[in-house]
């Protein structure tokens, strides 16, 4: 069954080829030589912070690949695994790699005493978002030792370890460069940590690739017992002979899923896990430039994620389909949407003058389970015609296509997942490509510190308070 899920992604592939092939390069491919000259708008909007090879965005074509990769020809035949282990190492693993990465995957999906610690909290109480950053945090106390005074990481032989308060035009202080040193495995120059011997189920010290391992598990496993937990329900022990995607399905719902539902929900995964320096991408990298460990670093992505002009918008495709009702209604809707100049959720994207690649993918699979679910399906219709209608109102001459939110929660319905937990879902998968541009940058690790224009008065006479 699962071929027909890869013969949906290859047609898919098919026709975003024939339509995109005569788009214009960009420039923003290949070794940078610095200082680089650049248009920056507010937000830091095209601003060049560093260089990677994680992955790479056109927008002009609908491009999205990972190291090196076309998305399609990876969810048409990876798998979320190996394609977690692509983005963090840059390459893909040989059989005995993937073994013994997938053998620490599921290792890592068990978190005994992180679920006890949650379990005592009223998650079901708690924004889903709030409850996955607070379940990572209550695993680096199960795995670390970093909140002991003794284990803090210090200054040491750190070079100029205020350069961010040197101008950018400005040389900085103690050396031609203000990098670190990292290499994976081994200890972090300028940082000294305990020798306390760790115990067995601490054996991680917040920086390195196991760091990444544990966060990619566990996440997982955190967002699945949040979602058991809003429903009143004890979280369940991960499967050890189901995948990744497979586990999350089963630990959410409680029930094992088909050979197709695990693959649909694989190939999301695959779709989310890492798209240019994003939000909470950047929130991730700026976190762990300061030589925070990374799980203080993934908690600023959740929390970046958590914001609603990042994450979430598939939600309230959701709300935004259940209100039109039906297809028929799309019509009337989409008039009083524009007379309004009401923003249709789900169309555009700050990057995309091209359809969505991830778009593109899941609007099949949407179809695909709209047909064996019921449940779903006149969602589906609904977003469908609602597509339609956009496109010709004002979508291809303005360039205004469905984002990978518009058929995604679709998806996620379709599969078991509720709709509060799609953001979480969400974050389940951008934790790989988090820990991979993390990895990544912390190997020439400079502190960002970009600049304010200031804009504010000068010369102003100070009044005592009894004068005021």
């Amino acid at each position: 069954m699962s071929d027909i899920i890869t013969d949906i992604i290859l047609k898919a592939a098919e026709k975003a080829r024939m339509e995109t092939s005569n788009e214009p390069e960009p420039k923003v491919t290949g070794p940078a030589e610095w200082p680089i000259n650049c248009t920056v708008g507010p937000g830091l909007e095209g601003a060049i912070a560093c260089e990677s090879k994680v992955g790479y965005v056109n927008g002009a074509k609908g491009w999205l690949i990972y190291r090196g990769y076309d998305i399609f020809d990876l969810c048409a035949y990876s798998n979320f695994e190996e394609v977690t282990y692509l983005l963090l190492h840059g390459e893909l693993p040989s059989r005995k790699q993937f073994e013994e990465f997938n053998s620490k995957l599921i290792k890592y999906r068990y978190l005994y005493k992180t679920l006890r610690l949650l379990v005592g909290f009223p998650v079901e109480k708690m924004n889903t978002m709030a409850a996955l950053r607070l379940g990572t945090n209550m695993m680096r106390q199960e795995f670390t030792f970093l909140d002991a005074d003794e284990d803090a990481p210090v200054k040491g032989e750190a070079i100029a370890s205020d350069d961010d308060s040197i101008a950018m035009e400005t040389q900085p202080l103690g050396g031609k460069n203000a990098t670190y040193e990292f290499r994976l495995g081994k200890k972090i120059k300028g940082l000294k940590r305990s020798k306390k011997k760790k115990i067995e189920t601490r054996i991680d010290d917040g920086s390195n690739i196991d760091t990444c391992y544990h966060l990619i598990s566990g996440v997982a496993t955190i967002t699945s017992a949040i979602s058991r937990l809003h429903q009143g329900r004890i979280p369940l022990e991960p499967d050890p002979k189901l995948s990744h995607a497979g586990n999350i399905l089963y630990m959410m719902t409680g029930e094992k899923p088909d050979p197709v539902a695990e693959r649909i929900m694989d190939v999301s995964l695959i779709l989310h896990a890492d798209h240019g320096m994003n939000a909470s991408t950047f929130a991730s990298m700026v976190v762990a430039s300061t030589l925070s460990d990374f799980y203080f670093s993934v908690g600023a992505g959740i929390g970046a994620l958590n914001g609603p002009l990042h994450g979430g918008a598939n939600q309230e495709v959701m709300k935004m389909l259940r209100e039109i009702g039906s297809p028929g209604n799309v019509e009337s809707w989409v008039a009083k949407a524009l007379a309004a100049k009401k923003k249709i959720t789900g169309f555009g994207h700050r990057v995309y003058k091209a359809y969505d690649p991830r778009a593109r993918i899941l609007e099949p699979l949407a179809e695909y389970l709209a047909g064996e679910y019921p449940v779903v399906k006149n969602d589906f219709l609904t977003a469908k015609r609602l597509e339609e209608e956009v496109l010709t109102r004002m979508g291809r001459e303005r360039k205004i296509f469905p984002n990978v939110d518009f058929y995604s929660g679709i998806v996620y319905n379709a599969l078991g997942v509720r709709s509060d937990m799609f953001t979480p879902v969400f974050a389940v998968s951008r934790v790989s490509g988090w820990a991979a541009r993390v990895l990544e940058y912390q190997q020439n690790n400079r502190i960002f510190r970009p600049r304010a224009l200031y804009t504010g008065a000068f010369n102003k006479e100070y009044i005592p308070p009894y004068k005021r």
